[in-house]
């Protein structure tokens, strides 16, 4: 996947990603303001596809799914951070957005920058600058549930790909 990539720092909370003030809105309502608290004009200026790109913690605080799933439904490609926090990562992958954790990635992008990401390989690359880094490889499980689109594709189409082999 590629697209243009827009920089957050360190911390950013699940209020930054989907403001308080829309809580208990539709999904298509949360994804309208998208970092609004940070970043106002956020929504109007990104494109489908674009990229986060963030430092550590991304996604710390509470633990509402919304905040992947307005990022989803607002149509990033993908966040790509130096540490997720843990609740936020099990909320991507459950739904199928790529949440990649790349050690060293905020020093590889500038805003603006055309990423890369190759999840198969492991490999996030800065197509301005030519340079990469191996991104923390993901299990073979959580690659498929990424292929498949969410744990909810993954059991719609193959409920027995669920159980854990003994």
């Amino acid at each position: 996947m590629r697209g243009t990539v827009w920089v957050f720092g360190d911390e950013i909370n699940t209020d930054v990603i989907t403001p308080s003030d829309y809580f208990g809105e539709p999904i298509e309502v949360m994804a309208e303001h998208i970092f609004e608290p940070e970043r106002p004009e956020f929504v109007e200026a990104f494109e489908a596809g674009d990229v986060v790109v963030a430092g550590h913690h991304f996604g710390s605080g509470s633990s509402r799914e919304s905040a992947p799933a307005a990022i989803q439904e607002a149509g990033l490609g993908a966040v790509v951070a130096e540490s997720f926090s843990r609740i936020f990562y099990r909320n991507a992958i459950a739904i199928g957005l790529p949440a990649v954790t790349c050690p060293g990635v905020t020093d590889l992008f500038d805003e603006g920058d055309e990423a890369e990401i190759d999840l198969d390989a492991g490999v996030v690359r800065n197509r301005t600058t030519g340079e990469g880094l191996a991104a923390e490889p993901l299990p073979e499980a959580i690659q498929d549930i990424f292929d498949r689109g969410g744990l909810i594709e993954l059991y719609r189409n193959d409920p027995e790909g669920l159980r854990i082999e003994e």
